[in-house]
């Protein structure tokens, strides 16, 4: 089964994980997928996560985590970017957006401070 959007797909597995109360989930892994990981687990919405199986799938850890939302932004057919002073704001600064940079993927906040813009991939809270 072909998937059409991979990062949709994790925030969909993450998000379903801590509906039913699972303390760990397993996703397909990717090299975007992992630095978004990164930029969660930095902000406090999920756990430790590993590799595992060779690098081919991703063991994130959801304990302890404050994850409750996470919506896809920009999308497979439909992209949306942002310039530095355009970068949203969530929940009046409670929540995150992961945005993807020429400097690599990083918060909202850290592209604002850094004056980069990019493309958004998710809003977080």
């Amino acid at each position: 089964m072909s998937i059409t959007d991979p990062i949709a797909d994790m925030l969909t597995r993450i998000r379903n994980a801590r509906l039913v109360q699972k303390n760990n989930v397993i996703i397909p892994a990717s090299k975007i997928k992992v630095e978004i990981l990164k930029v969660l687990k930095k902000e406090g919405y999920i756990g430790d996560f590993v590799l595992e199986n060779s690098g081919a799938t991703i063991l994130a850890n959801l304990e302890n985590t404050e994850m409750q939302k996470a919506i896809r932004v920009s999308k497979p057919g439909r992209r949306v970017y942002a310039g530095k002073e355009e970068i949203p704001s969530i929940l009046q600064g409670q929540g995150l957006v992961i945005i993807s940079t020429s400097k690599g993927v990083m918060s909202g906040k850290e592209a604002k401070k850094l004056g980069l813009g990019g493309e958004l991939i998710c809003k977080v809270w």
